[in-house]
């Protein structure tokens, strides 16, 4: 039983090891490599088989490399991606070449052998405009254009300007004329009572002062007669 499981394992194996060259006789030996150009800075490959055209089916095994026109420039090596959007047959790099024309070379050695080279340019792409200045305008209204005022409006403006000012200026002077006038303030009132309060204290020390001289003469009346009596 043993030996049957082991017989059948073996021919098993050997009629895979037949049938893998067998296909790939029949695609061929050789890869058709062609390199189509690039998108937004991303190399893009054909790669398909060189007898029947058929599309490779597993991985490859490639590597990209660029060299700027003058020679001062070199990227790579990268790796092959599947395109989706050039299936089946498409690939593309995940790497993106700069602004400039390049010599792309895709060399494939797996599953066989190929090889593809273009010039490939990649155009300068100018960043997309901004919306702030449309923004900030259209929020702030922008400044609105103001007219040149016509002579009539400018005659109009200047003789309503004159006689609204005239008028004005005699409004001002009869309003000032007819208010009333200011009434004292409480400092200006405090000072006059205190005024009055001396003018009367200086007045009875006069009256005083005047009455003790009266009585004083009398007094010295009355002893001057009195003596002339005594005598």
């Amino acid at each position: 039983m043993r030996i049957r499981i082991v017989l059948s394992a073996t021919l098993t194996a050997l009629g895979l090891m037949f049938l893998i060259p067998a296909a790939a006789h029949a695609h061929g030996d050789t890869l058709k490599v062609v390199v189509t150009g690039q998108r937004a800075g991303h190399v893009t490959t054909d790669i398909t088989w060189e007898n029947d055209g058929d599309a490779i089916d597993e991985n490859v095994a490639a590597t990209v490399n660029a060299v700027s026109v003058d020679g001062t420039r070199t990227m790579g090596p990268w790796r092959l991606v599947r395109d989706p959007a050039a299936a089946p047959a498409g690939w593309t790099t995940a790497e993106t070449l700069p602004p400039g024309s390049w010599k792309v070379t895709v060399e494939v050695g797996f599953p066989a052998l190929g090889k593809g080279e273009l010039e490939v340019g990649v155009p300068v792409v100018d960043p997309a405009p901004t919306t702030g200045a449309g923004t900030t305008g259209a929020s702030t209204g922008g400044t609105p254009a103001v007219s040149a005022p016509t002579p009539d409006a400018a005659s109009a403006s200047g003789s309503g300007s004159g006689s609204g000012s005239g008028s004005g200026s005699a409004a001002a002077t009869s309003a000032d004329a007819a208010s009333p006038a200011p009434a004292p303030s409480g400092t200006q009132a405090a000072s006059d009572a205190d005024g009055a309060a001396v003018w009367w204290t200086t007045a009875g020390v006069a009256v005083t002062a005047l009455a003790g001289a009266g009585v004083g003469l009398l007094l010295r009346r009355r002893r001057m007669r009195g003596a002339c009596r005594t005598s």
